[in-house]
């Protein structure tokens, strides 16, 4: 028998876990001389009360629902694919490449292409990591790392030797065709009357992030990958018995998590900044491990948690230009998140599900 409902472990101890990073920020905010409450009404009134700061919240969003997603699929697995960071920068070059020397007629089609372009180099980047835990040995959280480095290497002499525009210094490609260019939340949602999302880069990238987020639910939960997937996380020696190779799942999940975090450069690169540029990612790789551990690694989760921390990112740019509070206090709080949702998550656990057996005996 269960110790605690499955809601109370979706919901209730990310919940609790949130509200405890929350009153620990406001010490913080308090220790530095600012108004907690001050504070939060400024980041909610920046990041939610206007269709501008919706669109900022919303596009930081997208990059974080495509991270998450891949750690949630790799973890699935028994593996900890740190590595979106990485497979992120080569999948912006996927997008490059497709945008730059395919002659696109519409930016339907070049999203469809920049998608698959994007999807194959992530999945490729972590493909070789996959290879080498499941044939040599080494740990994916090592060669991960790694690669994340090696992935910044190659971008940078990329940038600056081969995609770079004659006579240009800035490391970046040129800009993108008019055909590839998405349409933003301004082109889909404005009136003559009315403007909205104005200067916001949220984009149609949000809807493909979606799509993602059931695609993996319908992938994890509904097919017989999904099932070996999670059979052979939660129990590698079960698993083989039952006939699934572990060389198979290991390689076949990290591919379909570096495919997810490679399409995140979809949004950043051809939504946004329409070239790749040398810090297209801004980090969004690893603030996808905090997500699906706050998402329990479950889409909806992910995808609720990845709004939460791109409201943090935009509320925080909104302390830093009205406050004296520093834009890094947003990464003591994105810390105090994981801390409570990952590191301390038995010590919100243990009491829930003490309360939640003595219930069940006094109702017996």
């Amino acid at each position: 028998m269960e110790k605690m409902p499955h809601w109370a472990d979706i919901v209730l101890i990310p919940l609790i876990s949130l509200l405890l990073a929350a009153f620990l920020s406001a010490l913080v905010i308090l220790a530095i001389g600012e108004n907690p409450w001050t504070a939060f009404k400024l980041m909610v009134d920046g990041a939610l009360m206007r269709s501008a700061g919706w669109g900022y919240t919303l596009y930081y969003a997208t990059n974080f629902m495509f991270t998450g997603l891949a750690v949630s699929v790799a973890f699935h697995a028994r593996m900890f694919n740190i590595g979106g960071e990485g497979q992120a920068m080569l999948g912006g070059l996927g997008v490059a490449y497709i945008c730059l020397f395919i002659p696109w007629p519409h930016w339907s089609l070049a999203l469809l292409g920049a998608s698959v372009g994007a999807a194959a180099f992530g999945a490729f980047w972590a493909l070789i990591p996959a290879y080498l835990q499941a044939k040599r040995g080494s740990h994916i959280v090592i060669t991960t790392i790694m690669f994340n480095f090696i992935a910044a290497a190659v971008l940078n002499y990329i940038l600056v030797n081969v995609l770079r525009p004659p006579r240009s210094m800035d490391p970046a490609t040129a800009k993108f065709p008019e055909a590839t260019h998405l349409p933003t939340f301004r082109d889909m949602f404005s009136t003559a009357e009315n403007i909205m999302f104005r200067g916001a880069p949220a984009n149609v990238t949000f809807f493909l992030a979606i799509a993602a987020c059931v695609l993996v639910w319908y992938l994890i939960w509904r097919t017989r990958l999904g099932y070996e997937i999670r059979a052979f996380g939660f129990s590698e020696s079960g698993a083989k018995y039952a006939g699934i190779s572990p060389v198979r799942i290991t390689i076949i999940a990290m591919v379909i998590s570096g495919a997810l975090a490679g399409m995140m450069s979809v949004n950043t690169t051809m939504g946004e900044s329409e070239r790749l540029i040398l810090n297209s990612t801004e980090g969004a790789g690893f603030i996808g491990i905090a997500v699906a551990l706050m998402g329990r690694n479950h889409p909806f989760g992910v995808f609720l948690a990845a709004i939460l921390f791109g409201f943090l990112y935009q509320g925080g740019a909104e302390l830093a230009l009205w406050t004296d509070i520093p834009r890094e206090l947003i990464v003591v709080i994105q810390a105090l998140v994981i801390l409570f949702t990952g590191a301390l998550d038995n010590m919100v656990r243990m009491p829930l599900e003490k309360l939640f057996m003595a219930l069940r005996k006094g109702d017996a």
